[in-house]
């Protein structure tokens, strides 16, 4: 051990738990911004590498966001687009036939809301010169991005200021992926737009406006003849199995109704016959109402009431923010002592981590209000999922596959992995998983290759392979679901079938290798070199994951492939939190085989705070943070396990 330069404390916790974990470097010359780097460093040190499962599961987060970045480019903004088109030509005729009737204001705003999308697509469509300034007043929010205001389309002047619809346009800032250019940021805006905005079932107009739209989606074609309708489902279809379904009503479910009250091809004029409208109201509200609520309602209202109603994209139901609005007010706390936003921690403990609701009890969270109520709620309900919840989508399996990391190990495990600071350790691998998940899918879920060498001759070094197998098992089952759902889809390029083929063989071979290290059983020769040369096959994954550039003759483009990222997850009362992941950080860890040694990989760093709303992180500002020393503090929980 003296080969190391260990602090005082660390060797102490070293020699106490049988790892430790150094804290975050800070000087940014010698930063690891990705985990091929700590890994890389370590074979040209001839160190023994410890594969950390942190490292493993980062590799599925690059594959599945180049995935989801291929697949906006190449086919959903093109086909966004041409939908947008379609829509507003045919808002356009829906207005020019009801005008002089009762719905031509209801038709106009249909004109505004679709010219907005476009307006935020960067297209040029034509629309009637008296509907442009509710346009640009609309997009002039979007773009500021800053805060909560009364939308332009949706005001109207006849209901009473608290029945207004809301809209915080500060969700808008463009994050996560969509940064990277203005193409991706443009998407974002009006995909933004499409799964935000709801047309409420309490208000006759707006249902009004949602007939309509159903309406106008069935008529509409392309120039090229294309239906709009299998547009709308070129978009929504794959997103539903990468994220899941809408938690809003849907052109499906109102178009049912629709048939079933005005006729398969209504006269667009009876949309305006009240005996009708309350009919269709009165059935729709016998519908679900969202089981997470994204908009703004006040404490005296009915939450359902306010917020059931149709979206034309609307964003997923997902289920860490169903927990997280299960355990937030108005459900937990009081008007006096709100609990207005969650912890990531309730996330575990609502999955039956008995040491995440331990850490809640500690910062207090677990004495508001109905929270034990509450978490017992959500603790059945989870524990009722069988499989086919778990498998829906590939959103629902990440989540599963993160289960077998932060459960406690058994005595099966090495004594270093039943320790209570290596618990804290695997719910921090956990958590930052989950971040890079919801950075991943920021917009669709709604908010509460380089040498790779051979074996050099002679002994290898005895590296370890953190030996979680159920958890590479459900990691290998994720990878593959991806793999063939975006097959059978016709949605598989050649890029992601690439990094999918190559996950799933690490995937096996770290499997073996965790079984016949829980048998305690030696390794092969062979295998002690792969696992030596496995930042090799991080740094080719890391770049296959990478956006092209061409000055870099087919290389990935590895300058802002930066594993810090940060999302924000729920919105409070005058702030927002948010969940980053920062570089990574190397763990030390003391080898279960004699001859004992010290194996050394790397690990996440996980953050998580408050922002204001209009303070909303990009990646590239948490980078700075990071860089510049001003990130905040760990959780405290973390430093059982990260010692100075």
């Amino acid at each position: 051990m003296t080969d190391f330069d260990f602090s005082e404390t660390q060797l102490q916790a070293l020699l106490q738990n049988g790892f430790v974990v150094t804290p975050p470097i800070t000087d940014p010359n010698r930063m690891y911004q990705e985990f091929y780097q700590a890994y890389e460093s370590l074979r040209y040190e001839n160190t023994p590498v410890f594969v950390s499962t942190d490292a493993v599961f980062h590799v599925y987060h690059l594959i599945f966001d180049k995935m989801l970045r291929d697949l906006e480019r190449n086919s959903f903004i093109s086909t966004l687009k041409k939908l947008t088109s379609a829509m507003v030509i045919e808002s356009v005729n829906q207005y020019d036939s009801l005008k002089g009737t009762d719905l031509e204001t209801v038709a106009g705003k249909n004109v505004a809301y679709f010219a907005v999308a476009a307006r935020l697509l960067n297209q040029s469509v034509e629309i009637p010169p008296e509907l442009a300034d509710l346009v640009d007043a609309e997009v002039a929010l979007i773009n500021a991005g800053s805060g909560i205001a009364s939308s332009p389309i949706w005001n109207d002047p006849a209901l009473p200021q608290d029945e207004a619809l809301l809209e915080d346009y500060t969700q808008y800032i463009p994050r996560g992926h969509y940064t990277r250019d203005e193409e991706l940021q443009s998407y974002f805006k009006a995909m933004m737009w499409y799964g935000r905005m709801t047309f409420r079932l309490k208000e006759p107009v707006e249902t009004q406006r949602a007939l309509l739209v159903v309406q106008a989606i069935r008529n509409a074609t392309t120039a090229s003849g294309k239906p709009a309708l299998s547009l709308w489902q070129k978009v929504y279809d794959p997103t539903v199995f990468i994220v899941g379904k809408a938690d809003d009503l849907s052109i499906y479910e109102y178009g049912k109704l629709s048939d079933e009250i005005y006729g398969n091809t209504p006269d667009l004029k009876d949309f305006a016959d009240q005996e009708k409208l309350t009919r269709f109201q009165e059935a729709a509200k016998k519908l679900p109402p969202p089981q997470i609520n994204s908009m703004w309602v006040y404490i005296w209202q009915d939450r359902d009431e306010m917020t059931q109603g149709f979206r034309f994209m609307g964003q997923r139901f997902t289920l860490d923010a169903y927990v997280f609005g299960e355990l937030m007010w108005r459900k937990v706390g009081t008007l006096e002592n709100p609990r207005d936003l969650p912890k990531s921690l309730d996330f575990l403990a609502a999955q039956g981590s008995e040491e995440a609701y331990r850490l809640l009890a500690e910062m207090g969270e677990t004495s508001y209000e109905n929270y034990d109520k509450q978490l017992e709620k959500v603790r059945k309900e989870i524990a009722g999922f069988g499989q086919d919840s778990w498998t829906q989508n590939l959103y629902w399996s990440w989540l599963y596959s993160l289960q077998p990391i932060f459960a406690p190990k058994g005595e099966e495990y090495p004594p270093f992995m039943r320790t209570q600071a290596w618990l804290h350790k695997d719910m921090q691998t956990a958590l930052s998983s989950w971040t890079e998940l919801k950075h991943d899918t920021i917009l669709y879920a709604k908010q509460v290759m380089a040498e790779m060498g051979g074996g050099d001759a002679g002994e290898p070094p005895k590296g370890y392979v953190e030996p979680n197998p159920e958890a590479y098992a459900h990691l290998l089952a994720l990878t593959e679901m991806t793999r063939s759902g975006l097959e059978s889809r016709g949605l598989l390029d050649d890029t992601t079938r690439g990094n999918l083929d190559n996950l799933i063989e690490e995937l096996n071979f770290l499997l073996q290798v965790a079984q016949t290290e829980l048998k305690g059983q030696p390794l092969t020769d062979e295998e002690y070199w792969r696992i030596q040369y496995f930042g090799g096959w991080l740094e080719s994954m890391t770049i296959a994951a990478a956006d092209p550039a061409e000055s870099y003759e087919g290389r990935g483009y590895l300058e802002d492939q930066k594993s810090a990222l940060v999302a924000d997850v729920a919105t409070g009362i005058g702030r927002v939190l948010e969940e980053g992941v920062g570089y990574p950080t190397l763990i030390y860890m003391v080898t279960p085989l004699k001859p004992y040694q010290i194996a050394v990989g790397a690990v996440y760093t996980y953050y998580e705070f408050t922002v204001p709303p209009d303070g909303r992180l990009t990646d590239e500002q948490w980078q700075s943070m990071l860089e510049s020393g001003n990130a905040p503090a760990a959780p405290d929980w973390t430093s059982s396990f990260i010692v100075p």
